[in-house]
């Protein structure tokens, strides 16, 4: 397969464009600069030829590229998000391209305190002779995960560009607030209209993710009792102090992110806030079966109840929300799903890697919600930092694969 690549271009426009999410706010999208990303995605696929490509109003992307195939192909959907990581600044991003990597430190020009070693990102290892982009040492990159958008774009150009490369319908959806976890709160599944999808937002070349966590969000709130702190002796009880004494008896050589790796779950606190009245503890809960999420929330409850004890006018409640389920659980049932894009990994000349993801992406809701959606490589790392890199040669990868996949779902169709 030969390719006049657009990718790295691309890539290169579209991670200038500072598209933050907030968690902070409450309007949707939740920041008005992601639309100016996703008004030049329209523009260009409509330009490419695509004449339903829109924006809707609450900041998503709808396209279809429609089928050229005489037989009856399943639509697939391939689905990135434009927003980036609020944990990082995304203004004024500077990318630079380092050409022909051989393994050296890669100092950042605009702050020389960061660098990139290839000890601390072992898939550097891997790309000796590649050209790896980053920033320039102030901002993110963006690659997470507008490397998956640029690679979708490409794709859609090869597409475009041959159309003797037989295809069903695809339908392309760019979302927004993906990072702050609403990234499919408003998808119109009907008007999406795809039988399957895939997030193109994976990062280590030739992975494929097909399992995810299964999340709840937990928050403790103590009722403490206040009293002027001159006249407390034997009346004040903290909620502030209460907070701390749970905080400092969660397990720590287990159940916390930074002592658990693979299929343990975890319990972390991401928040705490309050006075000496009334104080709130926020958690999140992670793993990858739902019935160890309840024993998870259970043992924080226990510890609550057990500190809580020793403070006999002060009372503690619990308030949990699920946040999405394991995509496994629906995938499973499709296997298809999974052979066909194992199958295009392995056609783009690559070795899959079949993982789950300790987290989640916009395709844990999405299957759930009756588009069961996993998720490829788009060759991002180190996202949500300074560090953050991605190689020109894994986004060509990437959009081989897009391409595999969408000729393999049209060939295998009777």
């Amino acid at each position: 397969m030969t390719i006049k690549h657009t990718v790295k271009d691309r890539f290169l426009r579209y991670v200038k464009v500072n598209t933050q999410s907030d968690p902070t706010s409450q309007s949707v999208p939740s920041t008005e600069k992601q639309k100016n990303l996703s008004k030049i995605l329209v523009q260009e696929l409509q330009e490419m030829g695509i004449s339903d490509a829109h924006l809707d109003d609450l900041g998503y992307v709808y396209a279809t590229l429609p089928s050229n195939s005489t037989k009856a192909v399943p639509v697939i959907c391939l689905c990135s998000h434009v927003d980036t990581s609020p944990d990082c600044s995304g203004e004024n991003v500077k990318p630079i391209i380092h050409e022909n990597y051989q393994g050296q430190d890669l100092v950042l020009p605009d702050d020389p305190t960061i660098i990139l070693r290839k000890e601390e990102h072992p898939d550097l290892a891997f790309q000796i002779g590649n050209d790896i982009i980053t920033a320039s040492g102030t901002t993110l990159l963006g690659a997470d995960n507008k490397a998956g958008v640029a690679e979708i774009m490409d794709a859609a150009h090869y597409f475009l560009t041959h159309p003797e490369v037989k295809h069903g319908d695809i339908k392309i959806l760019f979302t927004p607030d993906e990072e702050i976890g609403r990234g499919v709160d408003h998808v119109n599944i009907k008007k999406l209209g795809a039988d399957f999808g895939y997030t193109i937002d994976g990062e280590t070349l030739g992975s494929y993710e097909d399992e995810t966590f299964s999340a709840d969000s937990m928050s403790i709130i103590i009722h403490g009792v206040s009293s002027h702190p001159g006249f407390a002796k034997g009346k004040m009880e903290s909620a502030i102090k209460i907070a701390g004494e749970i905080i400092a008896a969660l397990p720590k050589d287990r159940l916390s992110p930074e002592s658990t790796t693979d299929k343990d779950g975890f319990v972390h606190p991401v928040n705490v806030s309050g006075h000496v009245e009334k104080a709130q503890i926020d958690f999140i809960i992670r793993d990858f079966e739902d019935e160890k999420l309840v024993a998870h929330e259970n043992e924080l409850k226990g510890i609550a109840h057990q500190i809580v004890k020793n403070y006999p006018n002060s009372t503690v409640e619990f308030k949990i929300n699920e946040q999405y389920r394991n995509m496994k659980k629906v995938i499973a049932q499709y296997p298809l799903v999974s052979e066909f894009a194992l199958k295009a990994i392995e056609k783009a000349g690559l070795k899959p890697k079949q993982r789950s993801i300790r987290g989640g992406t916009d395709g844990s809701r999405l299957s759930f919600m009756g588009l069961p959606c996993p998720n490829i490589f788009a060759g991002e790392h180190a996202f949500h930092g300074k560090q953050e890199w991605a190689s020109v040669q894994d986004m060509e990868a990437a959009v081989r694969t897009i391409i595999n996949l969408a000729t393999i779902w049209e060939a295998e169709t009777v």
